[in-house]
């Protein structure tokens, strides 16, 4: 007997690193010395503090019990500090905060919470495969707008003005932007904000890379009035080093974070106590931290540059985050350097095109490997064989 998957999953493929990292273990299996440039999961701890926080919490035994949906009181003010010090945004506590674990589940709790069946949703081309993903499964249906090198990789709110925005429900903004490493200003937030209420469109900003290499961390909450149509997701993921904690956050108005609250709350149970605690310690370091965790990263994306400039392609040395994106040169596609690369060098280097169609001519290199790895993959390439 055969049960047949559900309809919705037609429309969406297994996630392109998953099923890439599976290739990449069997060559590794192989005896194959691959090293992978393509992910952007941080090799580098938190800080010490943190990693002692929730190792007290996990030797008591009345802290593994079933946690509040809301988080700890505790940690959403120390939430709402960190957004005050260094957003200048005031965030009420009681209700303008919801702890998440991880953003990645809040793309898809904001989704489920506001979209109906063939409502449309504006999302970045090239831009983080969830939210097309995400879309799909709620029912609706994608529309992918522009970015562009000559736009400085941001909206083209003119051109957007020009189309059928009448189902548009959701725009999805990812600033400091996930592939490119572009960044947005207040003007620009001032423009995007006044464009949503006319069309009457909810903006979600995805702002996990505010501190990566970027002197001006900034959040769309700081423009006034911006709480009426755009809510924020952050993570500790990239700014102390946690990923696999599971730690994100949506920030905005009370009304839309309880819409979120209904389906989040029907789909697990509260984040486990010590890591609420060491979340905490994290959101309560200071600059101090940014400047240490950034000064590897500069040496590590020099290297990456000489790679790249080895593969004679073009980047931006303004551009900030934990990859580096590079344009290719003539005659190249992003998929044929990136499996050549890997087949004949043992190297994984992701194609932009897995970031939609804009993303063709480019290539996307993690800096979440080491100075040693970085220069023998410098030295890979530059052996001719």
């Amino acid at each position: 007997m055969i049960i047949e998957r559900a309809n919705r999953l037609q429309y969406i493929d297994e996630y392109y690193f998953s099923t890439k990292l599976k290739e990449i273990k069997e060559m590794q299996n192989q005896g194959k010395p691959i090293i992978n440039l393509g992910i952007g999961s941080p090799d580098l701890a938190p800080p010490k503090k943190v990693i002692q926080e929730i190792l007290e919490a996990v030797s008591k035994d009345s802290n593994h019990s079933y946690q509040s949906y809301h988080g700890l009181l505790e940690f959403r003010k120390a939430i709402a500090d960190f957004y005050q010090h260094h957003y200048q945004v005031t965030l009420d506590v009681k209700d303008e905060i919801l702890p998440l674990m991880g953003s990645k589940e809040g793309i898809m709790h904001i989704s489920m919470a506001f979209l109906n069946k063939n409502d449309e949703v504006l999302v970045p081309n090239p831009g983080y495969i969830t939210y097309t993903s995400a879309t799909k499964m709620a029912g609706a249906y994608p529309v992918f707008y522009d970015l562009s090198e000559k736009n400085n990789w941001l909206p083209d709110i003119e051109t957007l003005e020009k189309t059928d925005l009448s189902k548009v429900k959701i725009m999805w903004l990812n600033y400091p932007n996930m592939p490119t490493g572009a960044v947005a200003n207040i003007s620009f937030y001032e423009r995007i904000i006044a464009f949503a209420k006319k069309h009457q469109i909810l903006l979600v900003n995805d702002n996990p890379y505010s501190f990566v290499l970027n002197q001006k961390p900034l959040s769309i909450l700081s423009v006034k009035g911006a709480k009426n149509v755009a809510l924020e997701l952050n993570s500790l993921s990239k700014t102390f080093n946690m990923a696999g904690w599971r730690v994100g956050m949506l920030l905005g108005k009370a009304s839309y974070v309880k819409t979120v609250l209904q389906v989040k709350s029907n789909m697990d149970s509260g984040m486990f106590y010590g890591i609420q605690k060491g979340a905490i310690v994290a959101l309560q370091t200071r600059n101090g931290w940014f400047k240490k965790l950034n000064s590897i990263y500069e040496k590590r994306r020099k290297i990456v540059w000489k790679i790249l400039d080895t593969l004679n392609c073009t980047y931006n040395k303004n551009s900030v985050g934990l990859f580096v994106w590079a344009k290719l040169p003539d005659g190249e596609t992003a998929f044929g350097l990136t499996e050549k690369l890997l087949y004949n060098k043992h190297i994984f280097i992701t194609p932009g095109t897995i970031f939609g169609s804009n993303g063709k001519e480019y290539i996307r290199i993690s800096l979440c490997i080491n100075e040693d790895k970085l220069n023998e993959v410098y030295q890979r390439i530059n052996f001719k064989k």
